[in-house]
Parts: structure tokens; sequence; C-alpha cells
């Protein structure tokens, strides 16, 4: 008797444009109970001291650490291209303009 290889099945998933656009985002900040995990997505402009949250997600903690796998396996795939990120604390100042 032979065995019937089973193929996964594929994932379609719609984009609206205005979703597909994006948000740019340069802060977030998340929280969680035992049963979500909330990531909040924002924006702060340099020299101001506030901020404005453009999206929260909202998912299991399951979904949270599948999240966690696959960014880590995407800035792996990041780096082997384009070289190592590094984190900094204030962004180098660098002349612009006349003096």
């Amino acid at each position: 008797m032979k065995k019937q290889q089973v193929q996964p099945k594929q994932l379609k998933v719609k984009l609206d444009e205005n979703i597909g656009e994006g948000i740019y985002s340069n802060i977030a900040f998340t929280t969680f109970n035992n049963s979500e995990f909330i990531i909040d997505f924002g924006r702060i402009l340099p020299g101001l001291n506030q901020g404005k949250i453009y999206s929260r997600i909202v998912m299991t903690p399951q979904h949270a650490k599948r999240l966690v796998a696959t960014l880590e396996r995407s800035v792996k795939n990041f780096e082997e291209k384009f070289g190592e990120l590094k984190f900094s604390e204030q962004p180098e100042r660098k002349e612009f303009g006349f003096k």
C-alpha cells in the first residue's frame, strides 16, 4: 500500500491598496496579559517629546512568539545580505546646509 503525500495548502492573502502603502513607525510599545499581546506602532519627530500611535496589533501569545521568530529570521537574512545592524543611542549628527 502506497502512502499519499499531503500537499500543503497555499494561503492566499488579500492586501488592500491603502494598507499596502504602509505606515512609517519609529517607536513601538508592547503590553500583554495572559491571553493577548498588544503592539502599538507610532511615530515621534526629532526634537519633540510626544509621539502618536498610528496602529495597534492584538495577537495571541503564540502568534507573538511566531512573530519574534519570523523577525529574527528576517533580520539574520538582512544582515547576511547587507551587513550587521548596530544600535545607536543617538543618531549621528551630520553637518547639512550652509555654514
